[in-house]
């Protein structure tokens, strides 16, 4: 039995494939396309999709009549699209049928049904921009306890606010969040906060204090709003608590991918787990696994295209200790926006330079921070966080205890978004990671993902190759 997931038609499009009961093959349009953030199928990905077989059903990821009624309502255009047809106009006429979903339950499969194994009863907190109607949804077990509608949206006002400050919506909300920590987040609190309060934030608010143009204006606007975010997602973690009576949280939906904000979430729940690709394009997975009722053994997001070969340990570590930085593009690509080892640029830590020289590189603005990945049982050594701490999808930010020792990895609050990597995990990034410490005595590496600022992540070796070329930096 083949089935297909899919997410596509808005932003960041993406297929998934389950045969027999695994996820076979989940990747981005964009990865194909190399449109970034591309929001439509693309023959590469289909025919990438297609190698497993032909689908006997298809799942979309939402309900495209309901969300119709919503755009009619809210005076947007392009009101209806059938899947059938969809797949139709991008080239691709499957005769199996094609089940449509919900927007919120896919995001809520997604995480419910990739969840541990030790979570046999959990709440899920779901907080996206938009799906059909819904915008926030709680859900206990299999059953959704609560929910709120449109035009009330978390999602929406914060990415009302980063089209404000000039930065693209669904795409940039993390540069908003790497702002946030050079502002005053209490200079425009009030004023902002007020604009949550029964006002549509759809069509954004570019029409709010257009004078406020200077970069700190800038950044106290985008500290305010993310204090904002975290006043909200305090009230919803307490609510989903109270609702729910559970001590496990499953949470998804865009809003997850604020890592900074993540941080609040063991205030309130003992454990939790965020799929690592929330969004949207996760829900091409959530579609599949909604549509089946079943849960997944989810132990890996290396689910993309394959670059055949070893992990190139000792190519990463000699261009390492030569340069300072190196490319890996390696294995199966991951399937989520942050690249874990296997589409990644690899650097040394240890200078203020080094930063300057990726963010050269990746054409980066100069204040966004990089993060470091590090071995599991390392990492109570050199951050503030207990031994049992694990965050292998950089789904958190926490401190760093040695930051004069590490500058390039450490944002302007003395924070960072911490990998953590076990030898099951990833094994060749673990053994690179254990003979680079060897080495230097330096036990992590700044971890970013292979791309430019505006460009999809590497997926082939020719995206490598042309990568390698063209911005001078070695690709193993």
């Amino acid at each position: 039995m083949i089935s297909w997931g899919v997410s596509a038609g808005f932003h960041d499009a993406s297929l998934t494939v389950i045969r027999d009961g695994y996820i076979a093959f989940a990747s981005h349009a964009e990865r194909y396309s190399k449109i970034k953030n591309d929001k439509n199928l693309c023959p590469g990905l289909i025919k990438a999709a297609l190698q497993y077989g032909e689908p006997d059903i298809i799942f979309w990821y939402e309900n495209p009549i309901l969300k119709a009624t919503r755009r009619m309502w809210a005076g947007q255009k392009n009101w209806y699209k059938n899947p059938k047809e969809y797949f139709k106009d991008v080239g691709y006429d499957f005769k199996c049928h094609i089940e449509w979903g919900n927007h919120h339950k896919s995001h809520w499969a997604a995480g419910y049904y990739t969840r541990p194994s030790n979570f046999t009863e959990c709440a899920t907190l779901v907080i996206d921009a938009i799906g059909e109607w819904t915008t926030t949804s709680i859900w206990k077990n299999e059953k959704k306890v609560w929910s709120s509608r449109y035009p009330k949206s978390l999602g929406l006002f914060y990415s009302a606010f980063t089209d404000r400050l000039g930065l693209k919506p669904n795409e940039d909300e993390y540069i908003l969040m790497g702002m946030a920590a050079y502002g005053d987040s209490n200079r425009f609190y009030d004023e902002i906060e007020k604009l949550t309060h029964g006002k549509n934030l759809h069509k954004g608010v570019r029409w709010w204090r257009p004078e406020l143009k200077s970069e700190q204006d800038k950044f106290d606007i985008a500290a305010a709003v993310q204090k904002v975010f975290e006043s909200y997602l305090h009230s919803l973690l307490n609510k989903t608590k109270e609702m729910t009576g559970q001590t496990k949280l499953v949470y998804m939906g865009g809003c997850a991918l604020n890592c900074l904000a993540n941080r609040l979430i063991p205030q309130y729940f003992k454990e939790h787990w965020i799929m690592p690709n929330p969004g949207d394009a996760g829900s091409s997975l959530g579609a599949v696994l909604a549509g089946l009722k079943e849960k997944v053994n989810f132990h890996t997001p290396y689910l993309g295209h394959e670059i055949v070969g070893e992990y190139p340990v000792d190519n990463l570590l000699q261009e390492l200790l030569q340069t300072g930085i190196v490319g890996v593009a390696n294995g199966r690509a991951e399937f989520g926006p942050r690249a874990l080892g296997n589409r990644s640029l690899l650097a040394d830590p240890r200078g203020e330079e080094m930063k300057d020289a990726v963010n050269k590189i990746k054409q980066r603005q100069e204040f966004r921070p990089f993060a470091p990945v590090i071995r599991q049982h390392d990492v109570a050594d050199f951050f503030e966080v207990s031994k049992t701490f694990h965050s292998p999808y950089m789904q958190q930010v926490v401190k760093c205890k040695h930051k004069h020792l590490f500058p390039a990895i450490v944002h302007k609050d003395d924070t960072s978004r911490v990998q953590t990597v076990t030898y099951n995990s990833n094994p060749g990034l673990y053994i690179l990671l254990t003979r680079w410490y060897e080495e230097t005595g330096c036990p992590m590496l700044l971890n970013t993902s292979l791309n430019i600022k505006g460009q999809p992540i590497v997926n082939t070796r020719a995206d490598a190759e042309k990568f390698a070329e063209h911005y001078g930096v070695k690709v193993y």
